[in-house]
């Protein structure tokens, strides 16, 4: 599970990056993307600042939350809306989103837990949900 230290820096990272139009894209040695979603139930936009991965065109990012034992709310959001608009640096791109292939499955989490360190790994320990993988593909 995410801290509450880990929540306000998470947060006050994704204000900067919002603030600045993308100028700090990168947060703990990592590149992180904004992924903007229609929310499920309020249809209203949502924002997320997630660690991603490249996969050739597509972008891998990773419903983790932490380890918590629910999923995070963009993930709720995509399943209902997949179509989503990525910001990586200063550049939007409208993508469509859905959960990796199981047959791609374990290639995606060998990529993205090398790409986050093997903090996924260690998010999977904690939790008995299996952490959902997501795809971003070009529209």
């Amino acid at each position: 599970m995410i801290t509450s230290a880990t929540t306000i820096l998470l947060s006050i990272y994704q204000w900067i990056y919002e603030k600045t139009d993308g100028r700090f894209t990168w947060f703990l040695g990592k590149a992180v993307l904004l992924l903007r979603t229609t929310g499920a139930k309020t249809g209203v936009e949502r924002t997320a600042a997630l660690v991603y991965a490249r996969d050739g065109d597509d972008l891998v990012i990773v419903a983790s939350s932490g380890g918590s034992a629910r999923h995070p709310g963009w993930y709720f959001n995509i399943q209902k809306h997949p179509d989503v608009v990525v910001q990586i640096g200063r550049q939007r791109r409208r993508m469509f989103a859905h959960v990796a292939d199981p047959n791609d499955r374990d290639r995606l989490w060998l990529l993205v837990n090398r790409n986050n360190y093997d903090r996924y790994n260690w998010y999977q320990t904690k939790t008995r949900r299996r952490i959902p993988i997501v795809v971003l593909s070009p529209v």
